[in-house]
């Protein structure tokens, strides 16, 4: 049985970082590069997050559901909306891409597209978890 211990913490680390994001322009006392250290330290928290998830998924395709799962994250997410443990695929592929683009390009432009999308890889890997593990969050 697949251990979820990992995956849990890193999504907990991401939703603190994330909540502490949103909520830096409201302490007037963080200066620009406190502001900028706190964005980026999302991104790099979704970096880990993204990867434990999609490999824990993975596993569970492989352990609970019976099948065959490729290594890598693309197929496994339309496996997992073929088999009805995700609903929209789409927005797994759109996750699949921001970690891509933030492995090597360190543009502005691809920085903040991640910013924007981590608060719904975090909504949307909650209820994955929560799918996975049985448990609530």
């Amino acid at each position: 049985m697949t251990e979820y211990d990992k995956l849990k913490r890193s999504l907990q680390h991401l939703e603190q970082q994330y909540a502490n994001y949103v909520s830096m322009n409201e302490r007037k006392y963080l200066s620009d590069l406190d502001k900028d250290a706190i964005s980026e330290s999302v991104v790099r928290r979704f970096k880990p997050c993204y990867d434990t998830l999609w490999k824990h998924l993975k596993k569970y395709l492989e352990e609970e559901v019976g099948l065959v799962a490729p290594d890598s994250p693309k197929p496994i997410f339309r496996l997992a909306y073929e088999n009805n443990i995700i609903d929209e695929v789409e927005n797994w592929f759109e996750y699949t891409q921001a970690r891509i683009d933030t492995a090597h390009d360190y543009s502005e432009e691809k920085f903040m597209s991640t910013l924007e999308k981590t608060g719904d890889f975090i909504r949307d890997a909650i209820e994955l978890y929560k799918v996975m593990t049985k448990e609530s969050w």
